[in-house]
């Protein structure tokens, strides 16, 4: 068993021999909303991809769910990330791949319908991502990542794209998220966001 979702012990990460992270702390318990903030390059995408399993430290420890986190089926099923933009599936509508998403999940959060009017979609639904906005592609990556079964969200700039009325609206998500017993760390530029969270700096200290 594990007490906490996630513990960071100690996390070092050297890139082309240059450090990104340096001795980084960080436990985060179930129900927590936490904001990883800083300047651009400060390694707060490094963490994420951290706690995804998908970056190896070059020293430390982490571990999620209390295990070290795996790129594999199992690790993936309790985990939601959400990083750049996703490559969208030649010919498919932004419906067409929320379908796809609840097809592969069987216990999806929500149903399609219910995505596509909780991210304003509904009037795009029949449009291809490439004829989509910027705010409104972000919008549908969020809906697929909402509409999956998840424990633990891991959000890099959530808000990229979104505009101001849209952006209160995710706080709103991501706070109904934990309310039903979810996990979000998200790295984040937006003060509003970040006001609605717990705060910490790459190096680990509480901003």
């Amino acid at each position: 068993m594990y007490d906490s979702i996630i513990n960071v012990a100690g996390l070092t990460v050297e890139l082309g021999g240059n450090p990104v992270l340096r001795d980084m702390d960080l436990t985060v318990s179930t129900g927590e909303i936490v904001a990883v903030v800083g300047p651009n390059g400060s390694g707060k995408s490094t963490l994420l991809r951290c706690l995804a399993g998908l970056q190896p430290a070059t020293s430390g420890e982490v571990r999620v769910f209390g295990e070290p986190p795996a790129d594999d089926a199992a690790f993936w099923s309790r985990v939601a990330l959400l990083t750049d933009e996703p490559a969208w599936y030649p010919g498919l509508t932004a419906r067409e791949h929320l379908e796809l998403m609840g097809a592969v999940h069987a216990r999806a959060r929500m149903t399609v319908d219910a995505a596509m009017e909780m991210f304003a979609l509904v009037e795009r639904g029949d449009s291809v991502p490439l004829n989509l906005s910027t705010g409104q592609r972000q919008r549908l990556s969020l809906a697929a990542t909402l509409l999956r079964p998840s424990a633990l969200l891991l959000l890099d700039e959530p808000e990229r794209g979104l505009d101001a009325d849209f952006r209160v609206r995710l706080g709103d998500l991501l706070a109904d998220y934990a309310a039903e017993g979810g996990t979000v760390v998200m790295a984040t530029h937006d003060p509003g966001l970040a006001a609605r969270s717990r705060q910490v700096s790459p190096s680990g200290v509480a901003a």
